[in-house]
Order: structure tokens, then C-alpha cells, then sequence
């Protein structure tokens, strides 16, 4: 282990001399479980996979909580599959049924995974982490540096017509395409869009904690917004006008060795650390040396500037208005030309072969079209995106067992989704779920067999297609619902994130105290042991291309040596620059499907319909209270909140309402958030059938509106937006239907705390006194967290209850506020 290691391995290493079960037999491991060392969903599919070097069959497994040290979990769902690559058996152990919020490991005989969540907020603020490794990658002004580098940019190369060459243009900006400094508009442009795409489909996941300039500090911007912008004005300076488009930035005469972007010194022949080269957009091949690319036309690449500058121009359009103006005119001269040019435009070689080798095209000018469509409305930019997307109706690596180096890119083709969800043409938006569901199911035929359900080709860059992969599971899953790739989705998911071979996330510095990589190819880490924090690393690749690569080699003892195949290697070594080297356009192509698992963390959660807990990547809560005939708690309960400066949330019956009318008055008064508990505390469904409704529709909609004008009556102003919780807190799916056909949302307590046992007397068998509520409550905290929670107080409580929780109300709110707590009205709570 390298110094580099010793230190930025210590989590890495912790974890391992922790779960190693070697001890006193002198026996080697032989052995492993692999999870996704972030977590899991509660509905998502949950499967680990069990390895082992001898020939064995796994029967039982057993998932065990990692606070109790009880077995939670016993699990007979188990796939045996047998040998795989390093491996004499396998198996995967289905743990679905587990739902229940909390930390976790699962265990075969004695082998133990590492740690892991089950919780709808284990991915909260994941859609910011890609960011951190993007702002380091800037070129020109870089925010982690406090410094420029490259300021010098560029003299032109590489004109088709042989006219423009050897001047200077201002190309100042962009992102470092991955470890070295190259830039290209094939992979920026991608990902100007790839985070452009994330923020439409989920604004509410990403932050706005830094500034344009990548410093610390909101601007009133989301972050990724920011970061796209940056990537856009770093496009405008490479297309200068209608005519003149550039392809790339530098060649690999840039690969001299590692150093930091701000002290590079190479000399492209106008001096040392000055201009560089900049390379035309060309159908011609192109190359200065003695390789050249097979270029054939212009269309892949200005297809890419094309669909970024329209989706940029609309969704810059409130912050940027004369910028956005600016790139809708530059998306349809990108466009237009495109179309005059079909055909591939390559990146250029220098003294090495490789390069860029992109064959496909008409993807690009399909998801440009569509974009064309999505913001003039125009059917004739639909009409011609039907036309490119049955060019290629399914991306050609999918299925395929290996392809050149990004020979079929973008990894996934977001025209076809457009197209799927588009309703202008029904025809085609079958044929393209059709199209989207063809290459899904290509990937799922060849993971058969496959221990970790991996149906990926193992070229350069493999952990981009993963990505490509989910993001097209996902989305062909939010167009159809249908379920039959969630299996391979969560475990191409997973993948990244720890369920493989090696045991390790392939995203640097997450989850921040996982088996992430610590030695990856960068100056910033192999030089100055800075971490390159959420940026994704290429990933494993065929053991025959790895021995085949040009200067590759091992510095350190392999880590994982018990794990590498004849078939398939990773190595965390920051010499291995196949494997470990983290990407940009890979990194910001993250953006997507982390946006998506970080917005589950901020969706309300549901049980039979009704809401019972809030947004929990923040630490907010609602205290929420419920009476019927009881209001012994009600003066002090408003008291209380007054003292300190808390909205509440009081759901009270009708009967309450008109036994209890100035009460009532002056809790709206006071500015708390009042609705109905039913007009006379009807038990609605079955206690020991829950699906049994006992009440009528009729008579239902009568309570509830008989609730809501008793409130009218005493002069109550009904909120908006509605929400109920039903009596006794119990309710069924049909009841929440009724209730939602009337515009009302059914809320309720957050379970849990047993806070909602402050009603029990003490000749009750469940009574709960009200220290050992309040005790729970905070014991509940602090294992768990409140965050979204509606904590439920009765208003008031039959007579034979003498310790009343309300009275411990007072100190519950100090020391929750002392934790970090903020309370909520229920109707602030869930719409923030």
C-alpha cells in the first residue's frame, strides 16, 4: 500500500479490518457479501450477492439490525448462480420484504457484508455530489484552485478548408474532460445537457450553495444550473459564428506527465503553458501526426451543440434572458448545419491511436430535433426526429459484447425517451417505448446467468454505460410503470455503489464512509493527495483490453487481487488510467439518476394513500394535534407554542368545533393551521381488517362535509390546501380515494415514537406513561432522526390520565430545537 493509500485509505482500510472475519483460524477469507454500501429504498428492490471461491450453495441468509443485533430478517428468496468469473459459486440473496427504516447487515454462516440504510432519504443531497468533482474540473478560472489555467487559448488546427488555420480565438473556459487536460465539445456538450436534462426532470433535488463562479455562497441559482451555464459559455466561444465550429481543444501532446491544470507548462509550439490548439468541426479526418481519426461529416457534433444550446436557452431563460436569446438562435444554425453535414465528426489523435472513435450521428440530430420541437412546437422538427431515430432505433452497444472506444455515444440516447413521451404523434411514441424497451431487454438477456445481474460490456469507460443503462430504466419506467427491469436497474444501481466483485463504489468519496477509490489517475490525488470527490471512474474493464493499453501498468500491490479474473479487472491504483480514471461527461451524466433517488428522500411518504411523513433531508417536523370531546390541554398547548414562536397543526371534530368554539377561534387566531378529525369520530375501517370499510361513501362525505361546516359556523377560514386526518387515526386505501374525489388530502402521525399512546389510561394493557413516551421519542431521535415527521399530542385525554404529555410539551421542543430542529405547519411541511 502507497503512501497516497495510507492515507486516504484509512476508511477503506478500516472498514475492511472490520468485517474481515480472518481472527484466530488462520484461514483466509474465502468468502464475501456484496451491497450497495448506500442503501436502499423501502420499496426497492433489495438484493445482495453472496461470493465464495469454494463450491458451495447458500440456503438461508439472515439480515440483522444493526442497533438491536437482532435478527430482523430471515431469507429463503435466494438465486444460487453458481461460478462466475474469480469466483466457485455465487448467489443472490432477495431481502425485499425488508422495508423498515434503519442500518443493517446481512449475514450468510459467518460472513458479513459492510453496513448499509434502508430509508427513502439514504440518497438525500446526492444529486449535489457529481457537482463537487465537476467545479474542479473547470478550465480558465478554477474555483478548488483559486486560480486560472490555460488562459492562453487557442490557435486554430485543422480547418477542413485549409483557409482559417493558425489563428486565434478566445476558447477560454469548459470543463478537463477527465485527468488530463483535453477538452472536447463531444463529451462537454453532453454534459451540459446531461445536467440540463437532470434539473428538468428534478428541480426540487439540487442546492444552490455556490456561486457562478464556483465559489461558496447562493446566488439565487441552483448549482447545476450554474455549472450548465458554465459549460455554455465555454460552447458559445467554440462556435464564434454561423460558420465556425470548433471540435476539440488541445491533443495528447498534453500527456507529459501529471501536474496541476494551473502549473502545466506543455508547448504546442507557441511556447511553454501557452496557446493551444483548437481543432474544427470537419468531415474530413483529421489528425497532425502520424494517426488520424475517420471522421465522415459534422452532424454528431453539432447535434450535441444543437440539443444543449435549445434545452439551455429554456431553461435559463428567467435567470439569463439575452444569453438564453442567443442560444436559441445558435441551436438552430447548430441544427441546420447539422443537417446539411450527416456524418460523424471524430476527435483527433495526436502521437497516440486513441481517440474518440464516435461511428454514430443520427441520435445526436435526433435528440436535437426533438428539442427543436419541445420549444418552437414546430411538427416538422418532430417529423424529422421520428426520421433520425429509425436510423437507429436502439443504441448498438446495447446487447453488443464490446464496442471501440465511445464508438456508439451518448451512452444513452434521450431522443428515444423525448420521442416515447412526446404526445404530438401516439404512432411513433409507441414505436419508441418499443425502441427503449428493445435495448433495455438486450442488456437483460445477456446478464443472464450473471451473479450481479450484469449485462454491460466491459470496454473503456464501462461504468458510463451503466449509468447510460439506468438512466434508460428509469425513464422507460416513469413513461409505462412497467416493473420488469427494476430487478436489473437497482442492480446496475447498485453496482456502482459496492454490490461487485470488488466490493468498492466507483464514485470517489461516496458514500463518504464506504469503500470508495482513494488512489484514482489524478494529479490532484497522486501528487497532492486531494481527493476528487463525485467524480465516477471509468470502471472494470476486459482483462484483454487492459493487458493490450499502451503505458499501463500497477505502482501498488493490488488490493483486490482475490477478485480480478482472466475475464474482468478494477484496480483503485492511480497508474491504471483505464480503469480508475474519474470522467467528466460520466460524472455529470450522474446527474440524472441521482437527482431522481435524492427527490425520493423529498417526496411525502404514503401509507394507504394518506401522507405520514414529510420531506427528510431536512430536519423539520410538524407537531400535530387531534381532540374530539377532550380539551383539558388546549390553554396550555397554545401557550406553549406562543412562548416559542411555533405554528402547530390542530385536526379537530365537529363535535369539538361546537363544543370548544373560542378555543378553536383563537388557535387560528394565534396563526396555527386548524382542519377536520370527522364530524363525530366515526371508526371508518376495521381494526383487525384494515381493507374492511365500514361506512358508506354517503355517509362518509356527510362527516366530513358535516366536519368542515362546523368549522364555517364558528367563523373558521378553511385552508388550503385541505388536509384531513381521519378518527382514531385509522383509515383504509377507499377512504383516501373518497377523500381525494373531494379535493382533501388524508394526513396522519408519523409512526414510530408511540406519541400517539398519550391517550392511554393506566387500566389500559398499551397504557404509556408520558416520561417513558417522552423518552422514546428522543431515543427515537437519535437512532432514526424526526426529519418530515408529524409527531402526534392529543389535545386533551380522559380524566383518568393524570400525567399528560402536552405538560413535558415545553421541554420536548427545547431539546428537539437543540438538535437541530425546525417546527412546521403541516401544510409548510409538506410543501416545503
Amino acid at each position: 500500500m502507497n503512501s497516497n493509500k495510507s492515507r486516504f485509505g484509512m476508511v477503506k482500510l478500516n472498514i475492511t479490518l472490520l468485517f474481515i472475519f480472518v481472527f484466530c483460524t488462520g484461514h483466509a477469507q474465502s468468502s464475501w457479501i456484496r451491497v450497495n454500501q448506500v442503501g436502499y429504498l423501502e420499496d426497492d428492490v433489495k438484493v445482495a450477492v453472496w461470493i465464495s471461491k469454494e463450491n458451495n450453495v447458500v440456503r438461508e441468509f439472515q439480515v440483522i439490525d444493526l442497533a438491536t443485533k437482532e435478527t430482523v430478517f430471515t431469507g429463503s428468496d435466494i438465486r444460487n448462480t453458481g461460478k462466475q468469473p474469480a469466483f466457485g459459486s455465487s448467489a443472490r440473496l432477495n431481502f425485499t420484504a425488508l422495508k423498515r427504516p434503519g442500518s443493517y447487515i446481512v449475514k450468510v454462516g459467518e460472513t458479513e457484508s459492510v453496513p448499509f440504510r434502508i430509508g427513502n432519504d439514504v440518497y438525500a443531497g446526492a444529486a449535489d455530489i457529481p457537482l463537487k468533482y465537476m467545479r474542479q474540473q473547470r478550465c480558465g478560472y478554477n474555483p478548488f484552485l483559486k486560480d486560472s489555467c490555460h488562459v492562453h487559448d487557442a490557435i486554430s488546427v485543422g480547418d477542413p478548408d485549409g483557409k482559417r488555420d493558425g489563428l486565434y480565438f478566445n476558447t477560454v473556459g469548459g470543463w478537463h474532460d477527465a485527468s488530463d487536460y483535453l477538452q472536447y465539445v463531444t463529451t462537454s456538450a453532453n454534459a451540459v445537457y446531461q445536467m440540463l436534462f437532470a434539473y428538468s426532470q428534478h428541480p426540487g433535488s439540487f442546492s444552490d450553495r455556490y456561486d457562478a463562479n464556483g465559489h461558496e455562497g447562493a446566488n439565487g441559482i441552483p448549482d447545476i444550473l450554474d455549472e450548465a451555464k458554465w459549460g455554455l459559455d465555454w460552447l458559445v466561444k467554440m462556435n464564434p459564428d454561423a460558420d465556425t465550429y470548433f471540435n476539440q481543444l488541445a491533443d495528447d501532446r498534453d500527456h507529459v506527465g501529471f501536474t496541476l491544470p494551473n502549473e502545466q507548462k506543455v508547448d504546442y509550439g507557441w511556447g511553454p503553458g501557452k496557446e493551444r490548439p483548437v481543432y474544427f468541426v470537419s468531415p474530413k479526418p483529421q489528425g497532425l501526426f502520424k494517426y488520424k481519426n475517420r471522421s465522415t461529416g459534422m452532424a454528431s457534433t453539432l447535434g450535441k451543440y444543437a440539443s444543449s444550446f435549445s434545452l439551455g436557452a429554456k431553461l435559463l431563460a428567467d435567470y439569463y434572458p439575452e444569453f438564453s436569446d442567443l442560444l436559441a438562435q445558435k441551436a438552430q444554425d447548430a441544427y441546420h448545419k447539422g443537417a446539411e453535414n450527416p456524418g460523424v465528426s471524430q476527435t483527433a489523435p495526436g502521437g497516440a491511436p486513441y481517440f474518440y472513435e464516435e461511428d454514430n450521428w443520427a441520435d445526436d440530430m435526433q435528440l436535437a430535433a426533438m428539442e427543436m420541437y419541445n420549444s418552437t412546437g414546430q411538427k416538422e422538427y418532430l417529423t424529422q426526429a421520428i426520421n433520425y431515430g429509425r436510423l437507429e432505433p436502439v443504441t448498438p452497444w446495447m446487447g453488443a459484447d464490446s464496442a471501440r472506444h465511445y464508438q456508439w455515444y451518448p451512452f444513452v440516447n434521450l431522443g428515444n425517451y423525448h420521442l416515447a413521451a412526446q404526445h404530438g404523434n401516439l404512432r411513433a411514441q409507441k414505436e419508441f417505448i418499443r425502441n427503449m424497451r428493445t435495448g433495455l431487454q438486450r442488456v437483460k438477456e445477456r446478464a443472464e446467468g450473471d451473479a450481479f445481474l450484469n449485462g454491460i460490456p466491459f470496454i473503456w469507460c464501462s461504468n458510463n454505460l451503466t449509468v447510460g443503462f439506468i438512466t434508460q430504466c428509469r425513464l422507460y419506467h416513469d413513461i409505462t410503470g412497467d416493473d420488469s427491469f427494476l430487478e436489473i436497474e437497482t442492480a446496475m444501481r447498485d453496482w456502482l455503489l459496492g454490490c461487485n466483485p470488488w466490493g468498492t463504489s466507483m464514485i470517489v468519496g461516496y458514500p463518504e464512509q464506504g469503500d470508495t477509490p482513494t488512489d484514482p489517475h489524478s494529479a490532484f490525488t497522486h501528487l497532492h493527495r486531494i481527493p476528487v470527490t463525485g467524480g465516477i471512474v471509468d470502471g472494470p474493464i476486459y482483462h484483454s483490453i487492459f493487458s493490450s493499453l499502451i503505458g499501463i501498468y500497477l505502482a501498488n500491490e493490488d488490493e483486490y487481487a482475490d477478485f480480478q479474473s482472466d475475464c474482468v479487472v478494477y484496480h483503485d491504483d492511480y497508474a491504471d488510467y483505464s480503469t480508475n480514471e474519474p470522467t467528466m461527461d460520466g460524472t455529470a451524466s450522474l446527474t440524472y439518476y441521482l437527482g431522481y433517488l435524492s427527490a425520493q428522500a423529498k417526496q411525502a411518504k404514503k401509507v394507504a394513500g394518506g401522507i405520514v411523513r414529510g420531506d427528510t433531508s431536512k430536519k423539520q417536523l410538524s407537531l400535530v394535534f387531534t381532540g374530539h370531546e377532550y380539551a383539558d390541554g388546549a390553554r396550555k398547548i397554545q401557550e406553549v407554542l406562543k412562548k416559542n414562536n411555533i405554528k402547530g397543526t390542530f385536526f379537530l371534530t365537529g363535535d369539538f368545533y361546537r363544543k370548544y368554539p373560542a378555543i378553536a377561534r383563537d388557535l387560528q387566531k394565534d396563526g396555527h393551521y386548524l382542519g377536520p378529525h370527522s364530524d363525530k369520530h366515526l371508526l371508518y375501517a376495521d381494526w383487525k381488517n384494515r381493507d374492511s370499510t365500514l361506512i358508506s361513501r354517503t355517509d362518509f362525505e356527510k362527516d366530513l362535509n358535516d366536519n368542515y361546516q362546523a368549522m364555517e359556523e364558528i367563523g373558521l377560514k378553511i385552508e388550503s390546501p385541505r388536509y384531513f386526518m381521519p378518527p382514531y387515526e385509522w383509515y383504509n386505501q377507499e377512504i383516501s380515494n373518497w377523500t381525494e374525489a373531494m379535493g382533501v388530502q388524508i394526513v396522519n402521525f408519523t409512526p414510530g415514537t408511540t406519541s400517539n399512546a398519550d391517550y392511554t389510561t393506566p387500566d389500559m394493557k398499551n397504557y404509556l406513561s408520558s416520561e417513558t413516551i417522552y423518552n422514546n421519542i428522543l431515543a427515537y431521535e437519535e437512532k432514526n432522526g424526526l426529519n418530515g415527521f408529524l409527531l402526534l399530542v392529543h389535545i386533551g385525554t380522559d380524566p383518568k390520565r393524570i400525567d399528560k404529555l402536552y405538560d413535558r410539551l415545553e421541554d420536548m421542543i427545547k431539546e428537539l430545537k437543540k438538535r437541530g430542529y425546525e417546527f412546521k405547519r403541516v401544510d409548510k411541511l409538506l410543501k416545503d
